[in-house]
């Protein structure tokens, strides 16, 4: 008995050898494709006004900043006492103070 097994024809052969091609195309202007898009996102011009934190806002006495939140023409920090504290971004007065629960 012979446990070769029976032989390829030339078509399937010719088959696979393009879907390999054609695959390989594929995968390869992916990665063209995500390199063009990330190269686009991260090298244009950033039109946003640039945050400045104002030299004028002062803590509550104890409190430490965690987090802080820019708005348009607000900002918020996060205390370490679980408060969120919202100032006016320009003249740095205290707007709202929230205790989180």
């Amino acid at each position: 008995m012979d446990d070769s097994p029976p032989p390829v024809s030339p078509a399937t052969l010719k088959f696979l050898a393009r879907l390999v091609t054609v695959l390989t195309a594929t995968m390869i202007v992916g990665v063209v494709v995500i390199v063009a898009l990330l190269v686009i996102r991260f090298s244009g011009e950033d039109r946003r006004q640039p945050l400045t934190l104002p030299d004028n806002i002062t803590l509550p006495e104890g409190a430490s900043a965690q987090a802080v939140t820019f708005g348009e023409d607000w900002l918020a920090l996060v205390t370490r006492d679980d408060r969120i504290l919202i100032y006016d971004r320009t003249s740095g007065e205290l707007r709202q103070s929230i205790a989180i629960e």
